[in-house]
C-alpha cells in the first residue's frame, strides 16, 4: 500500500465575536478536514468564518490522506466536516458508517446524480474529466473519440497523466466499472507501454501541453479554464470532452459530509448549506471555474453546459473502492 505523506497542520480562521449556532449552545466552533487545497478554498472558508462569526479550524491535506486519517481516528476524530475533492473518498467513509445523514432540505438542492443515494454526502461543485490538447499541434477532429484510443502509436510519448492525483484515481475507478477489471488493466498497461508521461499534478500537465512538451493531457476542465481566463482566447490549450458516455468525460464532484459523532453537528450542517448557497456557488463558478451544482448559478463563460456532457454510466456512489484502484495502479507499474 502506498505510504501516506504527512498532513499539514491546522489552519485557524479568525471569526467575529458574538455569533454562533444556536443548537450547539452558541459554541461558534467548527473543525473541517479539507481534501481541497488551501489556496483554492481557503478564501471561501475565511469568508464564511467572518460572516457567521465562527472559529474554524481547518486541516488540509490530499483527499486520500484525509480519508485515511478519518478512518484511523475513528470515533476519536475531532473533525466535524469532511470537505472532499472527490466522491470516491466520501463513498469509502460512507461504507464504513463514518458519516451522518444530511437533511432532505440540503440534499434536494442538488441533482440526484451528484449526491449520495444514502443521503450522507452531497456534491457542492462539479469537475469534468477532459482531454486537454495543444491547439497548435492537434486538431480536435483528430483526437480519438475515447481515451481508450490514446494507446495508439500516434500518441506514443505525447500524453501526460498524474497517477497520484485523486481525480485521476477516481477516473480509473470509473474505468474499472465501465470496462471491467481486466479492461482497465489492459488500458493502463498499454498506456504505460506507450510511454505516457508522468506528472505530479494537473497544473504540471496543463503547462506541459501549453509548452508543447506533450500534445495531450488527462486532467480536470477547470485547470484550462483558469489559464484561459488569465491568458485570453489565444491560450494554446483546448478542452475536449470525449462523446458517447466515455469514461474520459466523467463528471465527479467535490463534496461535503458531516462526520459521525461530530461535536458541532448543527454547525457542520450549516456550513454545508453555505457551500450550496448562491454566494458559494458563484465563488466556485468564478474563482475556481468548477461547475456550480445549486442555486441556479451558471458556469463560467466558455464552458459547455454540464447538461451537454454525456457522462459514463457510473454512479458516483460506486467510486468508493479507492484502495482497489491503488492496488491496480501498483500492479500495472503505473504507481
Amino acid at each position: 500500500m502506498r505510504k501516506l505523506l504527512p498532513i499539514l497542520g491546522m489552519v485557524v480562521a479568525a471569526a467575529l465575536p458574538g455569533c454562533g449556532f444556536g443548537a450547539d449552545g452558541g459554541s461558534g466552533e467548527l473543525t473541517i478536514y479539507s481534501g481541497r487545497e488551501q489556496d483554492l478554498v481557503g478564501p471561501l472558508l475565511d469568508r464564511y468564518a467572518k460572516e457567521e462569526g465562527v472559529d474554524i479550524k481547518v486541516r488540509y491535506g490530499t483527499t486520500p490522506e484525509i480519508a485515511a486519517t478519518l478512518n484511523e481516528e475513528g470515533d476519536r476524530s475531532p473533525a466535524d466536516v469532511f470537505f472532499s475533492q472527490d466522491a470516491g473518498a466520501l463513498g469509502s467513509l460512507q461504507a464504513k458508517g463514518r458519516l451522518e445523514l444530511l437533511p432532505t432540505a440540503i440534499l434536494d438542492r442538488v441533482d440526484s446524480r451528484f449526491r449520495s443515494p444514502q443521503g450522507d454526502w452531497v456534491g457542492v461543485s462539479g469537475r469534468a474529466r477532459v482531454v486537454a490538447y495543444n491547439r497548435e499541434r492537434v486538431r480536435e477532429p483528430d483526437l480519438p473519440r475515447s481515451v481508450l484510443g490514446l494507446t495508439a502509436p500516434r500518441w506514443k510519448s505525447k500524453v501526460g497523466w498524474a497517477p497520484t492525483n485523486a481525480s485521476f484515481e477516481s477516473f480509473v475507478t470509473a474505468l474499472r466499472k465501465t470496462e471491467g477489471e481486466s479492461g482497465a488493466e489492459r488500458w493502463l498497461r498499454a498506456m504505460k507501454a506507450n510511454d505516457t508521461q508522468v506528472y505530479e499534478n494537473n497544473v504540471a500537465i496543463r503547462d506541459a501541453v501549453a509548452k508543447g512538451e506533450i500534445e495531450v493531457g488527462l486532467i480536470n476542465h477547470y485547470y484550462v479554464a483558469e489559464a484561459r481566463a488569465q491568458e485570453g482566447p489565444d491560450y494554446p490549450v483546448g478542452i475536449y470532452e470525449p462523446p458517447g458516455g466515455d469514461p474520459g468525460a466523467l463528471v465527479n464532484v467535490a463534496g461535503a459530509a458531516v462526520i459521525a459523532g461530530a461535536e458541532h453537528e448543527d454547525a457542520a450542517r450549516d456550513f454545508i448549506s453555505f457551500l450550496l448557497s448562491r454566494e458559494a456557488q458563484r465563488y466556485f463558478a468564478e474563482r475556481t471555474k468548477e461547475y456550480p451544482l445549486a442555486a441556479g448559478v451558471k458556469p463560467a463563460p466558455g464552458l459547455v453546459p454540464l447538461s451537454s456532457i454525456r457522462q459514463p454510466d457510473v454512479d458516483l456512489a460506486d467510486l468508493a473502492d479507492l484502495q482497489g484502484t491503488v492496488d491496480l495502479l501498483e500492479r500495472t507499474g503505473v504507481l
